[in-house]
C-alpha cells in the first residue's frame, strides 16, 4: 500500500497557484487512475481522501486541509493509522529550484526550504519518504534571474497563479508525474527515477 500526498493550500484563493501544483497533480492522478467519486473530507486526518488500486497496489490519495506549513500533521495521522513505512509515503510538491515542466524524483533529501516538506520531516522525524518534485520557476528565465526575484518575496512568488502561457507546461508536468507514479507502482521506483529524472 502506498500513501500519495499532494501538497497545497486549501481554499479557492489558492487554487491553481504555483504552491498548489501538488494538489493539481494528485487530482489528475485520481482521475486517470479511475478513482470515482469526490474527495472525502476527513477531519480526523485533517485531509481530503480517496482510495483506489493501480495494478496490484492499493493507493490512498490525500490532500492535507491544513495550510501548507502544517502538512506534517496530516502525514503523521495517516501514516500512523494505516501503518505506512516512510518509503511508502510519496509526496508530490512544487519545487522553486526547477523550471516549470521539469519533474525530479528523490528520497532522503532535505526540504530545501519548502515549508510543507519541512513540516513532514519535522513531524515524522525522518527524510526517508519519496518526493515527486515539480518545477515552478518560469520557463525562459535563468535560475539566477528567478532566484533574485524570489529572494525579494518567496511567499508572493509561490502564491502567484500560473499564466495562460504556462498552462501547457503545467499540464505536461502533471501528466509526467502521473506516468512516473504509475510506472513506480507497477515496476518500481528505480525504474521511474531512471526514466523521468
Amino acid at each position: 500500500m502506498k500513501l500519495i500526498v499532494g501538497l497545497g493550500n486549501p481554499g479557492l484563493n489558492y487554487a491553481k497557484t504555483r504552491h498548489n501544483l501538488g494538489f493539481l497533480a494528485v487530482d489528475y492522478l485520481k482521475q486517470e487512475a479511475g478513482i470515482l467519486g469526490d474527495w472525502r473530507p476527513d477531519d480526523k486526518f485533517k485531509t481530503a481522501l480517496a482510495e483506489g488500486q493501480v495494478g496490484e497496489e492499493k493507493i490512498i490519495l490525500a490532500k492535507p486541509q491544513t495550510m501548507m506549513n502544517l502538512s506534517g500533521l496530516a502525514a503523521k495521522s495517516l501514516t500512523d493509522y494505516y501503518k505506512i513505512a516512510p518509503e511508502d509515503l510519496w509526496v508530490i510538491h512544487d519545487d522553486m529550484d526547477l523550471p516549470l515542466g521539469v519533474l525530479r524524483i528523490s528520497q532522503g533529501s532535505g526540504s530545501a526550504g519548502h515549508k510543507g516538506v519541512h513540516s513532514i520531516i519535522d513531524v515524522l522525524k525522518t527524510k526517508n519518504f519519496v518526493r515527486f518534485r515539480l518545477g515552478i520557476h518560469p520557463v525562459g528565465q535563468t535560475f539566477f534571474t528567478c532566484l533574485f526575484k524570489r529572494l525579494k518575496s518567496n511567499e508572493k512568488f509561490v502564491l502567484q497563479k500560473f499564466s495562460k502561457q504556462e498552462e501547457t507546461n503545467v499540464q505536461e508536468v502533471i501528466g509526467k508525474t502521473r506516468q512516473a507514479i504509475q510506472l513506480a507502482l507497477k515496476e518500481g521506483l528505480e525504474k521511474a527515477k531512471n526514466q523521468f529524472n
